[in-house]
């Protein structure tokens, strides 16, 4: 058993039983892919695996799951909305190195300084983000320019421990799913004609961003090469360019 494979079995188990979920197409290659990388005694096979999913309301459920040994465990979960409706993206980037373990959990915000938005959808998950403050402390500095795509309700922690994963970053995982689900719940969606622009704007800000700054390329670029790799990222992982780019 991997590290993340707990956190990915409970997100699907628990949205197959609250979501009406249909298969998200993944493309060719992507679904699975092995690497060989270090020698000698030292050599460990690398293995990503794909899942996606979509609902009415969720345009594109995925996840990419690295399991590299005791080396390398991550675990990429994002939820992007249809483009009718301005919930935020349901983000946790779990990832564990030789150096310990960076954790990120947020529901990120479609519009952050928006205060009608925030009381929407930032209050009413702090009460729930400081509990897991408690045990969870801040991680410190992360870069400026992403500070924009993040809640007040980011919970980013660097925990030395294991076991603090498995029980205390996993409850808090639930909880931010649950907490998500339940917002996509009592989603309606957006009619306004403006207000469906700016959704989209700011769905296509997010992922240009998160596409040029994916801080796993160069780890996928050095277990699987720069084409495969690139691909991912755009025909993949933050697709919606290219599907908007196909319709239009």
């Amino acid at each position: 058993m991997t590290l993340y494979q707990p956190f990915l079995d409970h997100a699907i188990d628990y949205m197959e039983s609250r979501l009406d979920l249909m298969p998200y197409p993944i493309p060719e290659g992507f679904d699975s892919k092995t690497a060989t990388v270090g020698k000698g005694k030292n050599e460990a096979t690398v293995v990503t695996t794909s899942h996606a999913f979509q609902t009415p309301k969720l345009r594109q459920i995925r996840a990419a799951h690295v399991q590299g040994g005791k080396a390398l465990q991550v675990l990429n979960f994002v939820i992007f909305p249809q483009l009718n409706y301005d919930l935020p993206f349901f983000g946790a980037d779990l990832v564990t190195l030789p150096g310990g373990h960076l954790i990120a959990l947020d529901m990120q915000p479609l519009f952050r300084d928006n205060p009608a938005y925030q009381a929407k959808y930032t209050e009413p998950i702090l009460p729930m983000f400081h509990t897991h403050q408690e045990h969870l402390t801040w991680g410190g500095d992360f870069p400026e320019e992403a500070q924009q795509f993040f809640s007040p309700a980011f919970l980013w922690t660097r925990p030395q421990e294991t076991s603090v994963v498995e029980t205390q970053v996993f409850a808090a995982f639930q909880d931010y799913l649950q907490a998500y689900l339940d917002f996509v719940e009592q989603a309606e969606p957006i009619i306004d004609s403006q207000e469906l622009k700016d959704i989209e704007a700011a769905q296509l800000r997010y992922l240009r961003y998160r596409a040029e700054k994916d801080p796993a390329r160069g780890m996928f670029k050095r277990f699987y090469g720069e084409e495969w790799t690139e691909e991912y990222i755009h025909g993949f992982l933050f697709d919606l360019e290219r599907k908007l780019s196909s319709v239009h």
